[in-house]
């Protein structure tokens, strides 16, 4: 996976907008904290690098793929058996659920959809799927399962849901021109981070008996 070198400064800047005239560019605080103008000018000094569509494309795609994340976790409340596996989902939920926040707060910011505009010409069709994310069938076991059952197929399907994180992002920095924006740029490597990490603790926890 190429990883194209960051940005000191983290600048973002919004796309055009009406009749013509640029949108402000923005300098983004913590994430879900707003913003503040900076001229032209002083942009075009720091070096700033607008997000490209395939940006754009990343945390649209990402905002859903996350969101079926949270789905499963709300299943293994109530149908799981594991606490430790619990209590791992719990975690993946708050962090992909902030994280969604956030992403929206991103588009938002630079003026975006949270969702590309053909989607909601669609009556309700919907994203297309995301690398990883489980079909219809696999929901449809995943809510038919219940303990030790739900817990493999929860853990088999998580993982092959990271692992489709992994390839969104890969996708994203093999992609001339995208990922770097610096806030953009920092989400990715911090999921690419993340998410293999709790890989791992999932492989682990289906080599236990229980």
């Amino acid at each position: 996976m190429r990883i194209w070198p960051n940005i000191a400064i983290l600048i973002g800047v919004s796309g055009w907008l009406g009749m013509g005239q640029p949108a402000p560019i923005v300098q983004p605080g913590a994430p879900g904290k707003p913003g503040k103008s900076v001229s032209a000018a002083a942009a075009a000094k720091m070096g700033v690098r607008a997000p490209v569509e395939a940006d754009v494309a990343f945390m649209q795609g990402m905002i859903h793929h996350h969101a079926q994340a949270v789905e499963m976790v709300d299943l293994l409340r109530t149908r799981g058996l594991r606490k430790d596996l619990l209590a791992f989902g719990e975690r993946i939920t708050i962090s992909q659920s902030d994280e969604i926040l956030s992403m929206k707060q991103w588009l938002t910011d630079r003026g975006k959809p949270v969702a590309p505009a053909h989607d909601h010409a669609h009556h309700g069709a919907g994203m297309p799927m995301m690398p990883g994310m489980l079909t219809a069938e696999q929901m449809a076991a995943l809510a038919k399962a219940k303990g030790s059952e739900f817990d493999q197929l929860f853990l088999t399907g998580m993982i092959q849901h990271h692992i489709g994180a992994l390839v969104m992002v890969e996708e994203l920095f093999e992609t001339p021109g995208a990922g770097q924006e610096p806030v953009l740029y920092d989400f990715a490597t911090d999921v690419d981070n993340t998410q293999r990490a709790e890989i791992g603790i999932m492989r682990g926890m289906l080599k236990e008996k229980r």
